[in-house]
């Protein structure tokens, strides 16, 4: 009874109704049995139990004292012909087309311009009520124009404007890297030294001042600060997702070993802005970084104006501002405050700072309004780059791979849902003025905020997460046994640096840090602000700082 139709025909479903006396209503076809309809009675309490046609007929007449022919005359239902509705059909078959092919248009589905198309509709006449005639299949043929070609043709050069994007550099890595740069294209650079969680904000906040000054970023190596001097550098690309963050942010990435040939003997003079030396009046030297020498850079810095500051009155505060920095990026603000540059350690070059490869010393300490700003939910570089600085499908699969060996899940179960605890230690007891015992929280504090995440996803979420993974560069056994007597885990790094390098050990407890749907962390450590935002802004995860310094400093 319904209407089959292809190429977007719009269906126009056919229902007969009869309607008796008071004690008859809702008679209808049924759909599945065209020789069949419902009958409601209500004396009978009958509902809607399926009759012949002929039957029916022979029903409706028996229960009024009549025969079906007299029932028939006396409710004066008119009986079309077959011819009628045949006409019929055929011209709401032909309008269904016109309509389907209108919307069809309207919604921009291309079809080639130099063919017509046709709608064919095939559908079952409406039986009438009262003729037992067999019902026969009509079909309907109506010819649409062709649709406009103008969604064809932009989806098209879209597709080709993707495909043929224009070249950031002349070529391959050359010798020497203003060699490869092309003259309309404007790019921006700064050098790591501060660890690795500490370079990863730096180079967020270099992104960032890419996207408002419009240039193109071009990312150094991760150098091995905190690693051992030993380890090679690590490409930014090995660590970062990079096609998914240029499609995220939308602007376009480069690294310097494209620029510049990484086996490249030239050494290669530049200038660049110290930041370094305009935030503290007691800086007398840019800051200290082994990528220029990695690079074979000779750089002659040129202070930057004291205006970038955030807090004048404050010269202990190293932070200074992205809109101030950024406009050193245009040539009237730089022009204004230029002044005498210091001589390239190598060369004894006095530069400017480069106007096509803008250069800042040391970008950790910027913010938009405060210090320390990555912290807070409106701080843009987190905002508008952090968040979709993802890591490579390779470092997510090796970490997921240790999650699972430390937790035992079988070969053939999904990896589970759980919380992960990063604890700091190390370095941060030269801030303890206390036994360390006393200065950093205990196991026991860091527990009850495991729970605080438990609950919330529970109540929250309905999940139940009762797998906790421990990081830390904690090198205590005994401390090691009070975290595996509360049933929690850690991650086995016995053979990572012999497997997958020296860099792998906290790559992969970064990766398990931001995998779980819940996370513990320590205060005032960039890992753990890190990790705390990628699980609250990745998984929608339940979060937890556990504070130090004093005893009973988390107590709450």
């Amino acid at each position: 009874m319904g209407l089959q139709a292809g190429l977007g025909c719009p269906l126009a479903p056919h229902q007969a109704r009869f309607n008796s006396t008071k004690h008859h209503r809702r008679n209808k076809f049924d759909s599945r049995n065209p020789s069949h309809i419902y009958v409601w009675h209500r004396a009978e309490n009958i509902r809607r139990r399926p009759i012949p046609l002929l039957a029916a007929d022979i029903y409706l007449g028996k229960y009024h004292g009549l025969a079906p022919d007299e029932y028939m005359l006396a409710r004066k239902v008119p009986v079309r012909s077959t011819g009628r509705r045949a006409l019929h059909a055929l011209a709401f078959g032909s309008l269904g087309c016109s309509v389907g092919f209108g919307l069809a248009t309207s919604w921009g589905r291309a079809w080639a311009p130099s063919h017509t198309r046709e709608c064919i509709a095939h559908f079952d006449l409406p039986r009438p009520l009262f003729d037992l005639q067999e019902a026969r299949v009509v079909t309907v043929t109506a010819h649409a124009p062709a649709a406009s070609a103008v969604y064809a043709a932009s989806t098209l050069v879209a597709e080709k404007m993707e495909e043929a994007e224009p070249p950031l550099l002349n070529g391959p890595p050359t010798a020497a890297f203003k060699d490869n740069l092309r003259p309309e294209v404007q790019y921006i650079t700064t050098w790591p030294g501060s660890g690795w969680t500490n370079d990863v904000l730096l180079y967020m906040n270099l992104l960032y001042l890419g996207l408002i000054t419009e240039r193109v970023p071009v990312i150094p190596y991760f150098t091995p600060t905190h690693v051992g001097g030993s380890a090679p550098t690590l490409a930014f690309g090995e660590v970062f997702d990079i096609p998914r963050l240029q499609k995220d942010i939308g602007t376009r990435i480069l690294e310097w070993h494209q620029v510049k040939d990484p086996q490249s003997e030239s050494v290669d003079a530049m200038g660049c802005w110290s930041v370094w030396k305009a935030v503290q009046s007691f800086n007398t030297e840019s800051h200290f970084t082994s990528a220029t020498d990695r690079l074979k850079l000779d750089v002659s810095y040129t202070t930057a104006p004291r205006w970038i500051k955030m807090d004048r009155e404050n010269d202990g505060d190293p932070h200074s501002t992205f809109w101030a920095l950024a406009s050193l990026a245009f040539p009237e603000t730089r022009a204004a405050n230029l002044q005498s540059p210091s001589l390239s350690p190598i060369h004894a070059a006095a530069l400017p700072p480069d106007e096509q490869m803008l250069c800042y010393d040391y970008l950790y300490y910027v913010g938009a309004n405060n210090g320390y700003e990555w912290e807070s939910d409106y701080g843009p570089a987190w905002r508008f780059v952090g968040q979709h600085m993802h890591w490579t499908p390779k470092i997510m699969q090796i970490a997921e791979q240790y999650i699972r060996d430390a937790l035992v899940v079988a070969p053939y179960e999904p990896t589970p849902p759980y919380i992960a605890v990063h604890v700091r230690h190390g370095d941060f007891g030269g801030w303890c003025d206390l036994p360390l015992k006393e200065c950093f929280a205990p196991l026991s504090a860091i527990a009850k905020r495991v729970d605080e995440v438990q609950e919330e996803l529970w109540t929250t979420r309905h999940i139940v997460v009762d797998r906790v993974v421990v990081t830390s560069d904690e090198q205590d056994p005994a401390w090691w046994e009070g975290v595996f007597e509360l049933g929690w885990v850690r991650p086995d790094h016995s053979r990572t640096r012999e497997l997958h390098g020296e860099w792998y050990p906290i790559l992969i407890d970064a990766a398990i840090q931001s995998g779980g749907l819940g996370f513990v962390g320590t205060d005032r450590s960039t890992v753990s602000v890190m990790a705390r935002k990628r699980v609250a802004a990745w998984n929608g995860g339940a979060v937890r700082t556990v504070l130090w310094g004093s005893p009973g400093a988390d107590d709450h």
